[in-house]
């Protein structure tokens, strides 16, 4: 395990320090070893990436440096926890084999509804997605609220989250995975809301995934906002394409700089262009240079 560790490592330098050719001379002297050095930019295979096979994920995201993926359950790749033993070991392997690490699972478990079937269903396939992770090579499983059930107080629902998120976090931690809330769904995606659900967790196996939603931008506005929860940040924070829309990329990679985030960037791009692999390699020079830009204003 040490040695696929070490040669998955130096893969991946070389594919680094290939691609850090797309950073302007000037930026790229600035950056050394500067706050925000180790973020990493990833794919979340949601739209880019929901038809292609493990070996053509390996492919692709090995030729554009994007060097770890967040596997979309219920996609073309296949993997799913309802996978024997021998197959989680094979696509361990082929990811093992490769300098592309698996950041983990991208599920749509929730834990909001009024019905507590529901609500316990949800919490037992989430400890088999956090099994399956672990038994491919993965760090944590993400999940996420998705608004609030009608005639339900909102204090209550958030509440209910939150103690879900406590108990999935205990169990998480348990066996060295992290569950990552995405700030998602109808007002629950206000992230004062977040903020009052990681408030009901007491360990750091539950933890925030920033999503880049129109709504980071309300009350206070994003740096305020973003401050508010960037303690219970994990590993992982989705973007969409950044240079597309308006939402501030340059001002969020600025802040992600000044805390020095070591987690990854994740792609959960929108937009269907013909090459995806000429798009993702645009994603990754544009996230160097917005990166490189917030390193030397520091």
């Amino acid at each position: 395990m040490k040695s696929n560790q070490t040669r998955k490592e130096f893969i991946r330098n070389l594919s680094i320090i290939a691609g850090a050719t797309a950073i302007p001379g000037s930026l790229f002297a600035s950056c050394g070893n500067a706050p925000g050095s180790n973020m990493k930019l990833g794919l979340v295979t949601y739209n880019w990436g929901k038809d292609w096979d493990i070996p053509t994920i390996i492919k692709n995201c090995s030729e554009t440096n994007i060097l770890g993926v967040e596997l979309r359950v219920d996609h073309a790749h296949g993997v799913n926890y309802d996978m024997s033993a021998a197959q989680r070991a094979e696509v361990k392997k082929q990811f093992d084999d490769s300098p592309i690490e698996i950041v983990g699972m991208g599920t749509n478990e929730e834990y909001h509804s009024a019905d507590p079937a529901k609500v316990k269903a949800a919490i037992e396939n989430t400890k088999k997605w956090l099994h399956l992770s672990k038994d491919t090579g993965g760090s944590g499983v993400k999940v996420k609220p998705n608004g609030f059930p009608e005639g339900v107080a909102k204090e209550k629902t958030l509440e209910q989250i939150g103690k879900s998120l406590n108990d999935l976090g205990k169990y998480a931690l348990d066996m060295g995975q992290q569950l990552r809330l995405e700030v998602h769904g109808r007002e629950t995606q206000q992230v004062p809301n977040i903020k009052k659900i990681m408030e009901y967790v007491e360990n750091k196996g539950a933890t925030v995934c920033w999503n880049c939603n129109d709504q980071d931008l309300d009350g206070q506005g994003l740096e305020y906002n973003f401050n508010s929860v960037k303690d219970r940040f994990g590993d992982t924070c989705h973007i969409r394409e950044l240079n597309v829309g308006d939402y501030p990329y340059q001002q969020l990679m600025d802040l992600f700089v000044k805390i020095d985030y070591p987690g990854w960037i994740l792609l959960e791009c929108r937009t269907k262009p013909e090459d995806l692999v000429a798009a993702l390699h645009e994603q990754y020079k544009v996230w160097q240079t917005m990166v490189a830009s917030a390193q030397a204003k520091l």
